[in-house]
């Protein structure tokens, strides 16, 4: 079986609003695709409180629903495994969000009425509700990819994001190894790279009501001087897998 589209979703301690994004977004995908394969898969990173006890339960009763539970590997390793499973399910299309109920389904047609002009879509949080250090964060990257790959984009680490399931295949083939610690920002940048227009199209981002952010218990310089140095390697290895890409 192949799917039209699959939409990729880590969880990590969300019980508070998985019950209703879990819905909000199946029910999307029956009403917008009411005739085609979908699924929501939902990559579980260990959470310690009760998101997989309700997963499990929600799983018995949506069928368009996929659960994956997972030792806690973080963000980046749940998106990328989230990723995998798509290819695995031999999706179409793959699109990226998080469980956290800060977006809303109905900006998903301003990336997916673009699908043919573009093999890898981003949207970008014009209005952003975040903590300050996570803000901080988004620009430094900003600046960071711009000195260092001579591109522009808007919020390159964006879980907003929409690609057609043949290139994410490229994609995830040329991701660093180890395994980054913001994976999307580098599938972004070799996107960028090879010729896709990303679009950075405005979308709605809410205030978080429920759960905690976990990059707080980071210290930001850390995270900062992490991401840089992962970036400026990979800028020896870029133009060798952007080749690869658009072979």
């Amino acid at each position: 079986m192949s799917y039209l589209l699959s939409i990729v979703m880590p969880a990590y301690n969300e019980q508070d609003c998985i019950e209703k994004v879990v819905y909000n977004w199946t029910n999307f995908l029956k009403t917008k695709f009411p005739n085609d394969n979908t699924t929501l898969i939902v990559i579980n990173d260990g959470s310690k409180d009760n998101t997989q006890i309700l997963l499990d339960k929600l799983k018995a009763e949506i069928s368009n629903l996929t659960v994956v539970n997972q030792k806690n590997g973080g963000h980046g390793n749940a998106v990328v495994n989230g990723y995998r499973k798509a290819l695995e399910l031999n999706s179409e299309y793959v699109f990226q969000t998080d469980s956290d109920d800060q977006f809303v389904s109905e900006d998903f047609d301003k990336l997916w009425d673009k699908r043919s002009q573009s093999q890898f879509i981003l949207g970008y949080r014009e209005v952003r509700h975040d903590a300050g250090v996570r803000l901080f964060i988004t620009k430094f990257l900003r600046g960071t990819i711009s000195t260092v790959y001579g591109t522009f984009i808007m919020d390159s680490n964006i879980p907003f994001r929409l690609i057609k399931g043949t290139f994410l295949r490229k994609l995830m083939a040329q991701l660093p190894n180890p395994e980054p610690f913001a994976p999307n920002i580098f599938l972004a940048v070799m996107a960028k790279k090879s010729g896709q227009e990303l679009f950075d199209i405005p979308i709605t981002h809410k205030d978080r009501e429920t759960g905690t952010v976990s990059i707080v218990k980071w210290n930001l310089w850390k995270v900062c001087i992490r991401s840089f140095k992962e970036l400026l390697r990979f800028r020896l290895e870029l133009n060798d897998k952007v080749k690869a890409i658009r072979a």
